[in-house]
C-alpha cells in the first residue's frame, strides 16, 4: 500500500509541478556555473548505495570543503540556492528517486556513507526501510544548519549529538508507522516550511 501511494503521489507531483520544476531548473542554470542537478551517493534500504537527486544549491565542488551546511548564509550556497534550501524546493527532483524505488515520501532521511559507517548495530535498523523525502527528525531539526553554524566543532556536534537524536526519532517512527501517520508527517513538513 505504501509503495502504491508513493508511486501515485510522485507521478501526480511531477505532473502538477512540471512548470515550476522548469522555472527552478532555469533559475539554477542562469544563477551560477555548473549542472542543474546535484547528484550525491547516499545509503538506502538494505545498506545499498543510490544516487540522490537535488537541484544544485551550492557552487561546484563545494562538498570538498565539508558535507555539512553551516547556517542560511554558508558562503558556498548560491543566490538561488539560498531560497531553494529555505523552502526545500531543492528536494523536488527526489520525486524521481521515489518513482525509481530508491526512496519513499516518508522515512528516515538518507545519509552519506561517511556517517552511516558510524551507526551502532541498533541504529543500522533504519536501513531496513526505504529512506524518505521527509521524516519527523527533519521537522524537529528543520533549523539544523543554523544549529551547526554556532558550534565550535560542527561535525563533532553532528556526529555526537544531532545524528543520534535524529536516529532515535526515526527508530521510534519506524516502530509505529502507518499510512495515516505518513500523511500527517507530509502535512507537518509543508506547514513547517511555509511558516519558516
Amino acid at each position: 500500500m505504501k509503495r502504491l501511494f508513493d508511486i501515485f503521489m510522485a507521478l501526480f507531483g511531477l505532473t502538477i509541478l512540471m512548470p515550476l520544476l522548469v522555472v527552478l531548473a532555469l533559475w539554477v542554470a542562469f544563477d551560477s556555473k555548473g549542472p542543474i542537478l546535484y547528484k550525491q551517493v547516499r545509503v538506502g534500504r538494505n545498506n545499498v548505495d543510490f544516487t540522490l537527486l537535488k537541484f544544485r544549491t551550492m557552487k561546484v565542488n563545494s562538498d570538498k570543503e565539508g558535507l555539512l551546511t553551516m547556517g542560511d548564509r554558508d558562503r558556498r550556497v548560491t543566490n538561488s540556492g539560498y531560497y531553494l534550501r529555505k523552502y526545500k524546493l531543492d528536494e523536488f527532483p527526489q520525486l524521481i528517486n521515489i518513482l525509481k524505488g530508491d526512496m519513499s515520501f516518508v522515512g528516515p532521511r538518507p545519509e552519506v556513507r561517511k556517517y552511516v559507517d558510524l551507526y551502532s548495530k541498533e541504529q543500522l535498523k533504519v536501513l531496513n526501510h526505504r529512506p524518505g523525502l521527509t521524516d519527523i527528525a527533519s521537522i524537529t531539526y528543520i533549523n539544523e544548519s543554523e544549529l551547526l553554524a554556532v558550534q565550535d566543532n560542527p561535525e563533532k556536534y553532528y556526529i555526537e549529538t544531532l545524528m543520534p537524536q535524529k536516529l532515535k526519532i526515526n527508530l521510534e517512527y519506524l516502530a509505529n508507522r502507518n499510512l495515516l501517520t505518513d500523511i500527517g508527517i507530509m502535512f507537518q513538513t509543508i506547514l513547517r516550511i511555509v511558516v519558516r
